[in-house]
């Protein structure tokens, strides 16, 4: 691929076309509003300019105080609804399909039900952003141990037509500086090219090393974006 396929309104706002495309089992919807079961993803999806309608079909999905999370988009909440945390984000699509040819790494192991609880204490402890106990049914997770632990681990996540989203690319403190999160962003992305798809990703703006990161392995700025939450009026 000679730079990066223009991927037009679809990743402007993912969380919603995946909900309504190759994420729809996942989904639970009111109206034009829908949200990811509870235990795979906190994420809302709405349209790209909601109505107040639409406002109020995820405040009924929430239910009173509950929170609206949004993912990806610079849509504001209703004026009405409390902030409760907000930050501005980067989201970056891969540029170079030979850099994602992803060579066999035989450390490199694919996670499955039995290892959602590891992988979510390993969330936990690393904070790579939202993460459920069925989180890993989106897509494939791989991982690597050492002494049996799992250690590294990153997956897909947000799935659009024709782009799939590498997400919780995670290291544990006292196994980071290995070259795991390369190696495992990598081989996710293979996999996402397999199937004759663009890998993208998502990272706060702030964390300078890992977008660095991220463009040395082959992946470019598209837009800058916001990732939020709120509180539903009680």
């Amino acid at each position: 691929m000679n730079g990066v396929t223009e991927p037009g309104e679809a990743l402007d706002n993912p969380t919603w076309f995946a909900l309504t495309g190759p994420q729809a089992a996942f989904a639970e919807r009111k109206g034009q509003a829908l949200r990811f079961q509870p235990d795979v993803s906190p994420f809302y999806g709405l349209p790209d300019q909601p109505t107040a309608d639409d406002w109020a079909n995820a405040a009924a999905l929430a239910g009173p105080g509950g929170l609206v999370t949004l993912a990806a988009t610079w849509t504001p909440f209703p004026e009405a609804w409390e902030l409760t945390w907000g930050g501005e984000g980067v989201q970056l699509v891969a540029r170079d399909e030979g850099r994602h040819d992803g060579a066999a790494d035989p450390e490199i192991v694919r996670l499955g039900p039995a290892d959602a609880v590891a992988a979510l204490d390993l969330v936990q402890r690393t904070r790579p952003g939202p993460f459920g106990l069925r989180t890993t049914e989106l897509g494939a997770y791989l991982g690597i141990r050492r002494a049996g632990r799992l250690v590294a681990m990153a997956g897909e996540r947000l799935r659009v037509d024709g782009y799939t989203e590498v997400s919780a690319v995670c290291t544990d403190e006292a196994w980071r500086g290995h070259g795991f999160a390369s190696r495992l962003t990598l081989a996710v992305a293979a996999g996402i090219r397999e199937r004759g798809e663009v890998p993208f990703l998502h990272a706060v703006a702030t964390n300078h090393n890992a977008i660095r990161l991220y463009e040395q392995l082959g992946f470019e700025l598209r837009r800058t974006t916001m990732f939020k939450s709120a509180r539903v009026p009680g």
